[in-house]
């Protein structure tokens, strides 16, 4: 399990994290959403051990960042959002070093090498240069280097930024499978659909708070109620006011000419308030059901868009 309870943090005069607390759960993927400048980077770096919040505390798998920074080194693999590598060794050389610093005896070395290449889907690429890897192919690169000490946590820092559309969808499934190796991650990003496709659930930080949490399902309330959008071909006010008292109907928005209609339950519900309609002699054109996505839950609890929060 991994905690934050009241953290802060401050450069100078400038407040990264005000009073910042969340808990996340072992096995977990934990997408943490906000905008840039939010806190994501701060926080991320303080669960790694490699900065000292100005107040409050924060735990990784049971060991105090604070009192036992070395100890949470060792349960973590970070993988900052820009990344260092040295351009003229090979990928097999580049983990073999970092093998050493973490004291891998040499004759496991090789070994663990060519199964973390295999693993981030790079097995033909152990004598590259790293130097000449794509952009996908060093942040895969990177991940394998997090993974040498194999770590129940992993600290992921905007890892999808500046890869193409095919080596996201790489990337997504490699954290797929690092879940189901029983690894807690923790994954920043302002890319909202990235999130939400690899995550199991999600903290909202903005202005250095963490101002709502939870699984996707807890955040947009979609539990035990949806949103239908109806087209109508007639009068939507007409169509609204038919819903009027319709068990389980919780609330009628007519547009220019369709409904949204929240409602409380699934199917069986759908069909009560396409009932209702057609007792009402409304004739219907489409009805389909409307998701909450990641960006609206922000807006809701921030009040502005993702890319206007400060």
């Amino acid at each position: 399990m991994i905690t934050g309870t009241h953290l802060a943090r401050a450069f100078g005069t400038q407040m990264a994290l005000s009073d910042c607390s969340f808990q996340i759960d072992t096995g977990t993927v934990f997408g943490l959403v906000g905008p840039n400048g939010a806190g994501k980077t701060t926080t991320l770096r303080i669960l790694a051990g490699l900065l000292q919040p100005t107040s409050g505390t924060a735990s990784v798998d049971g060991v105090d960042v604070l009192d036992h920074p070395q100890g949470v080194r060792e349960r973590v693999g970070w993988m900052p959002d820009f990344f260092g590598v040295y351009d003229r060794m090979t990928a097999r050389e580049y983990l073999s070093f970092y093998a050493s610093c973490y004291r891998i005896p040499r004759a496991r070395v090789g070994r663990l090498a060519a199964d973390l290449m295999d693993l981030v889907g790079l097995p033909d690429r152990m004598d590259t240069p790293v130097e000449a890897l794509s952009r996908g192919m060093k942040q895969r690169l990177c991940l394998a280097r997090a993974l040498i000490p194999d770590p129940p946590v992993l600290l992921l820092d905007e890892p999808a930024s500046g890869l193409d559309p095919r080596a996201r969808v790489e990337l997504r499934e490699l954290v797929r499978e690092l879940h189901r190796m029983g690894k807690t991650m923790v994954v920043s990003s302002h890319i909202l659909p990235e999130l939400a496709e690899m995550c199991t659930s999600f903290g909202f930080i903005d202005g250095g708070r963490m101002v709502a949490s939870g699984t996707l399902e807890e955040l947009t309330g979609s539990r035990d109620r949806s949103t239908l959008r109806i087209n109508v071909a007639g009068d939507v006010h007409e169509a609204a006011a038919a819903l009027e008292g319709v068990e389980r109907v919780l609330a009628t928005r007519p547009g220019d000419s369709s409904i949204e209609v929240d409602v409380r339950g699934g199917a069986e519900t759908t069909s009560i308030v396409l009932q209702a309609l057609l007792a009402a002699g409304v004739t219907m054109t489409a009805v389909n059901p409307v998701g909450s996505s990641l960006e609206d839950v922000f807006l809701r609890v921030t009040g502005q868009p993702l890319e206007q929060s400060a």
